[in-house]
């Protein structure tokens, strides 16, 4: 007979659903991934694609849901408000709100906010932060790279400050939208195992204030020396981590227990950044565990009557 899930945890993004069917003692039930995140819902009906997403699951009616993401955000089902830092990672269940009329319990986590000078939010990576303190990480600096690269300083389980690069973003753009399009078009995906990504990183990391200068020598190198598009697309890739390397480290420093949270191909390219950074790494976090090991104790929190004993 197969085993009743306790919570169904669910990570809502603008362009990704995932959800996971669990068990009390976090044991994964049943998984799935669709592209249908917020832009994908139809006038708004929330409820109806969690109903069937769930359904397809196995997930009974009456099993409490527990989501994280832009799912709360402005434009998501219902608002979740920003918690302004520091915050304790473990009130955001405390802190979540409630969603009416949903056909069953389901509760969206808040995101974070960091007012005054260096004003800056989050919102799905807090989820991921709370799993990353309760698998026993709960005080250093965390590197979470990816569209929106976060370093976010902890202590003591509690999120004191928190800084964002647009790394990805910024490489889509110049890789798609600028005029080194046709220098990188046809290139295959950034290796760090490549001379192109060392050198990138490289100048990004030791010399920021000729960053626009290196992307222009990118096209400029393509066009006098026939660079090949996958050497200049693993510079570009070097530079853009580099950058953020070297803003990262100007804001927080080098003297923290450091962690990266990632998972797949970004990963190596961010070990392979540290280690050219000469920074180690306490720890190694896959981010897809620990945003459902984050969704799993705030369930835990929010609804201590299904947890294990």
């Amino acid at each position: 007979m197969s085993r009743r899930a306790a919570y169904a945890l669910v990570d809502w993004g603008t362009t990704s659903f995932r959800a996971w069917a669990c068990a009390s003692d976090g044991t994964v039930l049943n998984e799935r991934r669709t592209p249908e995140g917020l832009t994908g819902v139809i006038d708004g009906d929330f409820a109806g694609v969690l109903t069937r997403h769930l359904a397809a699951m196995n997930v009974a009616g009456d099993t409490p849901a527990i989501l994280c993401g832009m799912v709360g955000s402005r434009t998501g089902w219902v608002e979740a408000a920003y918690l302004s830092v520091p915050t304790r990672l473990d009130d955001l269940a405390n802190r979540a709100t409630p969603v009416p009329s949903a056909g069953r319990p389901v509760h969206i986590l808040p995101g974070l906010a960091q007012r005054g000078d260096a004003p800056d939010v989050m919102r799905g990576e807090e989820t991921q932060l709370l799993g990353v303190v309760a698998d026993g990480f709960d005080t250093g600096l965390v590197c979470m790279p990816g569209t929106h690269s976060k370093w976010v300083k902890l202590d003591g389980g509690a999120v004191i400050g928190f800084s964002t690069f647009m790394t990805g973003e910024l490489f889509q753009l110049l890789r798609t939208g600028s005029i080194l399009r046709q220098a990188v078009e046809g290139a295959e995906p950034p290796r760090p195992d490549t001379d192109g990504f060392a050198e990138g990183f490289a100048r990004g990391f030791r010399h920021p204030a000729e960053a626009t200068n290196a992307l222009f020598q990118l096209r400029a190198g393509w066009l006098l020396d026939g660079a090949a598009p996958s050497g200049q697309a693993a510079r570009l890739s070097g530079l853009m981590i580099g950058l953020e390397f070297a803003g990262a480290t100007t804001v927080h420093g080098t003297g923290d227990r450091m962690a990266l949270l990632a998972s797949g191909p970004i990963a190596t390219l961010y070990e392979a950044a540290f280690a050219a950074a000469g920074l180690s790494l306490a720890r190694r976090f896959d981010a897809d565990q620990c945003v459902r090991h984050g969704l799993l104790a705030a369930a835990h929190r929010l609804h201590s009557d299904r947890s294990p004993t």
